[in-house]
Parts: structure tokens; sequence; C-alpha cells
């Protein structure tokens, strides 16, 4: 069906419908803005929630490894939920490139289209109507004409009749008759012509022109209620297409759901507030009238250990403190500095974390810093790796940069694996120990070391024995799983391999380990009598070098001999060693060794 035949005479009907089929899809498409705004809303809303109720880190303790299932669940459903947002965000966005902005569009080009259309169909119309104000102008002039010729004829036939007018006045309305019949004859010839050019008009507006007209407005609002299906379509797809997502967030808060474990936080909570105490013993009986006496007890049951006297503590300065001072480095620095700060840290870190937790707890957290001290081990290893590459690089081409300036970094590098490691021993000794180590009890690496440290300062002392000193050497656990190595020298990676050593003269060894007296004092500290155990064997030492012991605290060997290393080069050059047979210890030069430790050191 075409309007053109079928509304021929509705044009203005016609006008009016397709103005209000486009406000129509105009109103569409600010509806499908206003869910854009809807869609955004609502996913700001759902992220606001999930920020608003998620977890602090402080509300968590220990981490991942100590998170409850149903923690764990609630923070995979949080992430789920803030996807759906994410998914809220994709729609709102798509729905407001694909179709809101598309339908402003469409919209405005149909705008245009119908006014162009409108004003060619006004134009028609007007032009149609004048034709007919002109037909209707001649049909008058033609019917006034046509009265006037009648009286012009009726007054020359009374004239004519009239046998007392003149021949003059006879001729006279003759003539004037014929002339208003001519012209009553040119007003009909006229209102002829403008007659057909109306109906020839009126036939091409109301079959052709307007037809036309009416077909291009059909056209205009079928396209605009396709425009609005296929938008409509749009949307939907846009919805459909994130639906598997959605039911991905969903399916994954199911397995959320499912993955909770309450056999497992009941394990964790026994695991996490656990104290390590035994539960109290019965509360004995009091009789007064035996005057006070502690109950005997009961049968089978040994009385409780008398109270231990406190270990005595000595006074700084004297003898006793001496034997226990710290073992310094060369003039203080490189030993000294790096042990008083793994000490400061040890210590501070039993007294923050310590002192208050049961044992339990206690262990954990031990733990949980030798877990951080191993990675910091890695790290450290990785570094030193990438040093010596480097190193080795700018020694096979000078140009690339000048080796020596990786010299101090290699010892600071040196110096911050040993002081790791140190610690982390002393970490695994009070692990071990089950994490009831007290400050007051001086660990036995540091005690042996201080005792041998201090024979070997005075006998240095009393023989005046001088030496260069030499640079700290990188003989850290090279076999350790973190360096990746398999020997380890007691130099940097550039010094002389063992051919070298033996081809060439000895270096001269440096000073004995030690301090002045005013250096001493400010490491000493109060530590208490008592035998100690003895120290644990890190590695083998093989002797490059022959060595006459000329100090006190320092041991001879001979070239080729195999000795056990207890102590390791803390900066100052020397390192503690124990013989095979009679089991002496005691410091030899570090320069003078070639080390291999223990994997687990």
């Amino acid at each position: 069906m075409a309007w053109g035949t079928e509304l021929w005479d509705q044009f203005d009907n016609v006008s009016s419908h397709t103005l209000k089929g486009l406000e129509f899809l105009e109103k569409y498409g600010r509806f499908q803005k206003d869910r854009c705004d809807v869609e955004n809303r609502y996913a700001a809303d759902l992220r606001g929630l999930v920020k608003k109720y998620m977890p602090k880190k402080k509300d968590e303790e220990d981490g991942q490894r100590g998170r409850f299932s149903v923690q764990s669940a609630y923070r995979r459903l949080l992430a789920e939920v803030g996807d759906l947002a994410g998914q809220h965000e994709v729609v709102a966005e798509q729905l407001a490139d694909s179709v809101a902005a598309d339908i402003s569009a469409e919209v405005k080009t149909l705008k245009e289209e119908r006014k162009r259309m409108l004003q060619e169909g006004n134009r028609l119309v007007v032009q149609l109507q004048a034709q007919r104000l002109q037909l209707d102008k001649s049909k008058k002039n033609y019917e006034k004409a046509f009265r006037e010729a009648e009286k012009a004829q009726e007054a020359f036939r009374r004239a004519d009749a009239d046998l007392n007018l003149s021949r003059a006045e006879v001729e006279k309305q003759k003539m004037a008759a014929s002339i208003k019949g001519q012209q009553s004859e040119d007003c009909k010839n006229e209102y002829a012509n403008q007659l057909q050019r109306t109906n020839d008009l009126q036939h091409l507006h109301y079959t052709s022109a307007m037809p036309a007209l009416f077909g291009e407005l059909q056209a205009l609002d079928e396209r605009r209620a396709r425009c609005m299906q296929a938008h409509m379509r749009r949307a939907v797809d846009i919805e459909r297409h994130v639906f598997p997502i959605v039911h991905t967030c969903l399916d994954g808060i199911v397995a959320a759901a499912d993955e909770i474990d309450p056999d497992r936080d009941s394990q964790l909570v026994i695991e996490r507030y656990k104290s390590g105490f035994e539960p109290p013993e019965p509360i004995p009986f009091e009789d007064l009238s035996d005057g006070g006496r502690p109950p005997e007890p009961p049968l089978g049951q040994l009385p409780p250990p008398p109270a231990s006297s406190p270990k005595p503590h000595t006074v700084k300065g004297t003898l006793s403190a001496r034997k226990f001072g710290k073992r310094g480095g060369i003039f203080g620095i490189f030993g000294g500095s790096k042990n008083n700060m793994a000490n400061a840290s040890f210590e501070s870190f039993v007294k923050e974390d310590l002192d208050s937790l049961p044992p339990n707890q206690r262990r954990k957290r031990i733990q949980n810093r030798m877990d951080d001290l191993a990675a910091k081990i890695s790290q450290e290893t990785s570094t030193r790796d990438g040093l010596m590459k480097m190193k080795g690089v700018y020694e096979s081409n000078p140009a690339l940069g000048d080796p020596l300036t990786i010299e101090s970094q290699l010892r600071e590098n040196t110096q911050n694996l040993e002081r790791l490691r140190l610690e982390l021993h002393k970490f695994q000794r009070l692990l071990d120990g089950g994490g009831r180590t007290s400050l007051s009890e001086p660990d036995s690496n540091l005690s042996r070391s201080a005792s041998d440290s201090s024979m070997a300062r005075s006998g240095a002392a009393a023989q005046g024995q001088s030496a260069p000193s030499t640079p700290p050497a990188s003989h850290g656990c090279s076999n350790s799983p973190e360096s990746g190595l398999g020997t380890s020298h007691t130099s940097l990676p550039d010094s002389e391999s063992d051919e070298d050593h033996a081809d060439g003269p000895a270096p001269p060894p440096p000073p004995p380990p030690g301090a002045d007296d005013s250096e001493q004092a400010e490491h000493e500290a109060d530590f208490s009598y008592g035998d100690e155990p003895a120290l644990p064997v890190l590695g083998q030492a093989k002797a490059l070098y022959a060595f006459d012991a000329a100090s006190e605290g320092s041991i001879p060997m001979q070239e080729g001999e195999q000795l056990l290393v207890i102590e390791l080069d803390q900066g100052d050059g020397w390192t503690r060693v124990r013989r095979h047979d009679s089991l002496e210890e005691g410091f030899v030069p570090t320069a003078y060794l070639q080390v291999l430790l223990h994997p687990a050191c």
C-alpha cells in the first residue's frame, strides 16, 4: 500500500505523523542515554561497595598463608563483583557509542530530509492553490462580461424596436452590444484556458508530484522504524555479549563458595592461636595447720625443682667482660659495624616481637622473619652475580668501563650477604631452640670469636706487629643454593687462582683482629660465665701458603693443610679454623686460604 494513492488528500496528517515518528525515535535515543547513565551509576555503586567491604590488610593476619578459606572465598567474591561492575561499564559504553550516538545522528538526518520534503510539498500545494485562485478570478470576469453583454444586447433590441429613436442611436446601441459581446467572448476564452491549465496542474499534483512526495515521506518513516528496530536489537546483542562473562563471574562466586573448608579453617585457628603452653597443674591444698610448710607432692610425682639462681653478670671493663667482647675489625670498621647491625636487628626483633608471644606464635614469627631474610639473601646473591658478570665484561673489554668501579659495590654486597647470613643463622638457632632464646645468653659464635679475638688483640699489641690491610674477601657461601657457584675463593672474583698463589710469594697477613681499648669498650657487652658449645663447622679450607702464628689467638699452618672453617671472615681479613686431629682452633689470614663452604651455610 502506497501513501501516494491512499493518502493523496492527507498531506497535513502525513506531515504530522512523520514528525511524531521522529520525536518517538528521538525519545528512544534519550532512553538509551539514560540507560547508559544507570549502568554507569550501578557499576560505580558496585565498585564502591567492593571497596567499602574489602578487608584491610591489617585485619587479616599472617598474609595469604594464614588466610581462612572463608576469607579467601569472600575476597574472590568481591573480585567477581568487581568484574560484574566492569561488565556493566562495558554495556554502558557500547550502548552510548553504538546505540544512543547512532540514533541521535539518524534523527538529525531524518529531520533534515523531512524538512526538505515538506518544503517541496508546500510548494506544490501553494502552486495548485494559486492556479485555482487564477481560475476563480477568470471565471468571475467571464460571468461579469457575460451579464454585461446580455444587457447590451437587450438594450440594442429595445432601441431597434423603438421607432422614435434615430438611426444613429440604434447604431450606437448596436455597437455597444457588439463590444460587450466580444468582451464576454474573450473572458469566456480566458476562463476556458485557466480551467484547462488548472485541471492539468491538479492532475499532475494528485497523480505524480504529491504521490512521489508521499512515497519519499513513507520511505523516511519506514527508515525511522527500521532504525529503531535495528538499535533495539543492537542493544540486546550488547547485553547478550556480556552474559557469558557475567555467568563466568557468577560461576566464580559459586566456585569460591565451594572452596570454603570448615575443617581447614578450624585447623588454621589452632595453628594461629595455639600458645604451646601446657595446661596448669592442679592447685595443691594448703593446710594452714602444718605451719605454712609446702605440701607434699603426690605419690609418683617429683618435687618441683628449686628456683635457679640468676646467672652472674660481669661488669664492663673487667677481664671477664673483655673475654667475651665482640670481635673487632680493622680499626673497628669492617667487622664491628657489620656485627653491630646484625645484632641490633636481631635483638630489636627479639625484644619487640618475641618477648610477649607464646611459644607457638613465637616460632611462627621467627619463621616469617627467616623467609624474609632468605628472600633478601637471594636478591643480594643475584646482585652479586650481576656485578661479577659486569666486571668480567669490563675486564674483557676495557672500553666499556673500568673494573675497579665494581670493587666497592662487590665489597658492600659481600658485607650485606655475610650480615644477612649471620642474622639468618641466629634466627635458625633461635628457631631450633623453640624460640625461647634469651637476650642475656650470648650467641656462641660471638662468644667464642670474642674470646679468641681478645687473645689475638693482646698478642698483637704485645709484639707490635703491623702489616698492610687487605680488602675484605668475597668468601660467602659460594656453594649455597643462591649463588649457583661450585667453589668459593677468598678474594674477589678477579683474584688470582690456586696456581697463581702457588707460584708467587704469600701475601702479607693482615693485622690480627681487634681494635684499641676505647673502641673495644664501646662494643663490650655483659655476658654470663659458663662453658661454650663447640662452634658448628661451616666448610672446608685448604692452606695456599704456610703461616707462622706470631700473635696470640692465631695458629700456624702448613701449605696444603686441610682445615675446618668454623667462623667466616667478617671483613678484617682473618678466618677462624679448626684442625681435624687436635681440634685446635684459631685465626689464620683469609688470603692464605681456599674456602669451600657447605651448601647449608
